[in-house]
């Protein structure tokens, strides 16, 4: 998690008091692998990796598909689309009735 917003750190730190570790998707993994790489952060990368057997992890599945595939529709008809990665957390997110915490404002 990215100290960097209240926030999102209140928010971050009150689902772990409720659910006792954190939930992220598959996609999330994707895009966290992806950043570190491309920035040669190895070190970065090494640690989130070794971090991941204490969280949950969601998958995406036909529940949260139809739900993502809706979501994009729904943006790229209004002119307002957030990209398939994006579009992937909150189609999880939704199917299986948890928040999305987040400090990317762009949308």
């Amino acid at each position: 998690m990215k100290a960097k917003d209240n926030n999102v750190i209140s928010n971050s730190m009150k689902y772990i008091r409720e659910h006792k570790k954190f939930t992220i998707s598959s996609m999330t993994i994707l895009e966290i692998v992806k950043g570190f790489r491309k920035i040669g952060n190895e070190g970065k990368l090494k640690n989130f990796i070794s971090r991941l057997n204490h969280v949950n992890v969601l998958n995406l599945d036909s529940v949260s598909a139809e739900i993502s595939g809706k979501i994009i529709s729904d943006l790229e008809k209004i002119g307002q689309p957030i990209g398939l990665a994006d579009s992937i957390i909150a189609g999880i997110a939704i199917a299986s009735n948890l928040p999305v915490v987040t400090g990317n404002y762009r949308h």
